[in-house]
């Protein structure tokens, strides 16, 4: 019998190839309903991971998930990437941390769900981790059975607070004190 081997932490390539242009703004350029969720990626002593890549998926504001092409464009010269159309709100961004872990995300509001789902890819991790970003004034956040489950001190870890505006913190805590919560999907 063969048993598996085990996963092995790569990288950091993160920032070379998959990153796009674009990648941090699925909601069409101009949009006056787009919102802002940004934060800080910390490693478990509580300083800036400047290597994380964070991808966010969420259904468009009427709820659908059907998601729209547009991010992945070709350019058919170069074969490289253009990005985004920015026509088309794709429901997808990807978005590597910059030097002081920092992120920033526009996007319109989701449909049908309070939160915006997140995958998160690091440095020193085997697997990528896979967590929300719930929006605390939308109208079915209280209503949330994720959130119905957890205890108070856990339930903060998934807030993204509004700041002003249309702007939303979301900080994502890998490890320690105040670590986000973290899902499993089985």
């Amino acid at each position: 019998m063969t048993l598996p081997t085990p996963s092995q932490t790569v990288g950091p390539f993160y920032g070379y190839a998959l990153p796009f242009p674009g990648g941090d703004s699925p909601a069409p350029a101009g949009d006056p309903a787009a919102i802002t969720v940004h934060g800080l990626v910390l490693d478990g002593a509580g300083q800036p991971v400047p290597d994380a890549l964070l991808e966010f998926w969420q259904p468009g504001p009427d709820g659908s998930r059907a998601g729209r092409p547009g991010s992945m464009r070709r350019n058919q010269v170069t074969g490289g990437f253009l990005g985004r159309d920015g026509v088309d709100f794709t429901g997808f961004a990807r978005i590597a941390t910059d030097r002081d872990g920092r992120y920033a995300l526009h996007t319109l509001p989701p449909g049908g769900v309070p939160y915006l789902a997140v995958c998160v890819f690091a440095r020193g991790l085997t697997h990528h981790l896979f967590t929300r970003a719930y929006l605390t004034d939308h109208p079915l956040y209280a209503a949330d059975p994720l959130l119905a489950t957890l205890a108070a001190e856990r339930r903060t870890s998934l807030q993204a607070d509004r700041e002003d505006g249309r702007r939303y913190r979301f900080d994502i805590r890998l490890q320690g004190e105040k670590e986000t919560t973290f899902l499993v999907f089985e």
